[in-house]
């Protein structure tokens, strides 16, 4: 039997799989799969009404994890409040590395794809498919920040917004007063 496992995740813990963002771990269960027995954890996505099977031995392969910790979730909030980094290429190339970010699981990079499409609060700006990459990317950090906070994922999501939202404030007031000064200047 195959039982080599570096987290021992148990029944009720939280646990992140790259893929489908935070799940509940209902339990470890052994199963008979081509003549071999093999213990697998048993995660439940409630939101997706999803229940994923997991070799114990493939876990760390497959990127579940634990939740991450307050300070990576600081590194994601240092991001997010940092400079949109948009590159120049096509946006089907971009599209597919910001989907690749966020299947990463990993907050920060998933912060740099909210980062990197929260323009203005004007919607009318982005496409449809960029409003679904932003929208994808903020449920999956706002599942995790609700599940390290304990606080609810609207509450996450609001508090996510609110950051994004007082950054790109200051930028508008920082920009219409850089604006403003240098056409005072050139009045002068």
């Amino acid at each position: 039997m195959v039982d080599n496992d570096n987290y021992d995740f148990k029944a009720g813990n939280k646990v992140v799989y790259p893929a489908h963002g935070v799940g509940n771990v209902e339990g470890v269960e052994t199963q008979t799969i081509a003549g071999m027995e093999i213990k697998l954890y048993v995660v439940n996505f409630e939101r997706d009404r999803m229940r994923l099977k997991i070799p114990v031995g493939k876990a760390e392969a497959s990127g579940l994890r634990k939740l991450s910790s307050n300070e990576r979730l600081d590194d994601a909030i240092k991001t997010l409040k940092g400079r949109s980094r948009v590159r120049r290429t096509m946006w089907s190339r971009r599209a597919q590395e910001y989907a690749t970010k966020i299947n990463s699981g990993d907050p920060v990079s998933i912060a740099e794809v909210l980062r990197d499409l929260k323009r203005s609060n004007d919607d009318n700006e982005q496409s449809y498919s960029e409003r679904q990459i932003y929208q994808s990317a903020l449920e999956r950090l706002a599942r995790e920040v609700a599940a390290v906070d304990d606080i609810t994922e609207i509450k996450a999501t609001e508090k996510l917004e609110d950051i994004m939202g007082a950054i790109n404030c200051n930028d508008v007031v920082s920009n219409d007063v850089i604006s403003n000064n240098k056409t005072e200047q050139e009045a002068a």
